[in-house]
């Protein structure tokens, strides 16, 4: 099939209505794409950084589809399955531009295994990230009252602990071909933010977690980090707990993604009452 026989089309201001309700059925799982989407007003590639793709018609939206440095497909069920694969088709016709595939596992596997075909090998996919939602806040006694907002001052203190949680993850240095100046600028912009919090220790972070997006329905913990010799102590139960109660203030819903493998992970979340409303997956590039 031609590229011009795909059903897809990109979207502009004319559908930014539908594009919210879209993302509005389910904010757990849409929170990263709704908060660029509420943070831009608009749908223009300039100002949101990429581009929205469909293949529904008509003024609803079934399903949709960010495309840039992250390619992020949404929408539910069926429909949105199918609308990730015809994406998919269509970008597999395509340079890859993009560094990651993320989203719910339906529709990132769907697009995926489009994709793939002209794009080649991904270098690591992670098919079962249990997505996690928490509406209240664990009790403020167990909280870790040392974990702190850091000050934008603070960002640079932050990076190595950053750095080591990426490459953990991600089996990947942070420092790219810019030699990190990216990667740093990424932090500093969310300690600009108030959106790290950390805990340090003789001046060493042991402890770090971001709150990477908000929009006006969740917000979306991630980077969450405890120095390798001090985990099983409970560090990172109370420290999350802090996060947890931080991240409340700032949206309705907190929610994260982790690893299915990640059971010590899984283990604090559930202690701290995040229950499980979706499953992500990730293919790394």
């Amino acid at each position: 099939m031609t590229l011009s026989h795909l059903p897809a089309r990109v979207l502009d201001d004319s559908s930014l209505a539908a594009v919210h309700g879209l993302l509005a059925r389910d904010v757990a799982a849409h929170c990263v794409l709704a908060s660029r989407v509420e943070m831009a007003r608009s749908l223009d590639p300039y100002r949101l950084g990429g581009q929205v793709w469909t293949s529904s018609t008509g003024a609803d939206l079934s399903s949709a589809c960010y495309v840039g440095g992250t390619v992020m497909p949404i929408g539910r069920g069926p429909e949105g399955r199918a609308g990730a694969a015809d994406i998919g088709a269509r970008l597999a016709g395509q340079r890859r531009m993009c560094s990651s595939i993320v989203g719910t596992a339906d529709n990132v596997l769907a697009l995926w295994a489009a994709a793939e075909r002209g794009w080649g090998p991904a270098r690591l996919i992670r098919d079962e990230q249990p997505l996690l939602m928490s509406v209240d806040a664990p009790p403020a006694a167990l909280a870790d009252p040392q974990v702190r907002v850091l000050r934008a001052a603070q960002a640079d203190a932050i990076v190595p602990a950053a750095a080591a949680m990426f490459t953990e993850e991600l089996k990947a240095s942070p420092y790219g071909r810019d030699g990190g100046a990216g990667f740093r600028n990424r932090i500093r912009s969310l300690a600009a933010t108030g959106r790290i919090l950390a805990r340090f220790d003789d001046g060493e972070a042991v402890f770090k977690a971001e709150i990477g997006s908000v929009s006006a329905g969740a917000c979306q913990i991630q980077g969450v980090w405890v120095r390798p010799d001090l985990r099983g102590q409970g560090i990172g139960t109370a420290a999350m707990a802090a996060v947890l109660r931080y991240a409340l203030t700032l949206a309705p819903v907190a929610t994260l993604y982790v690893n299915g493998f990640n059971t010590p992970a899984r283990a604090v979340y559930g202690r701290l009452g995040m229950r499980q409303v979706g499953t992500f997956a990730t293919v790394l590039f």
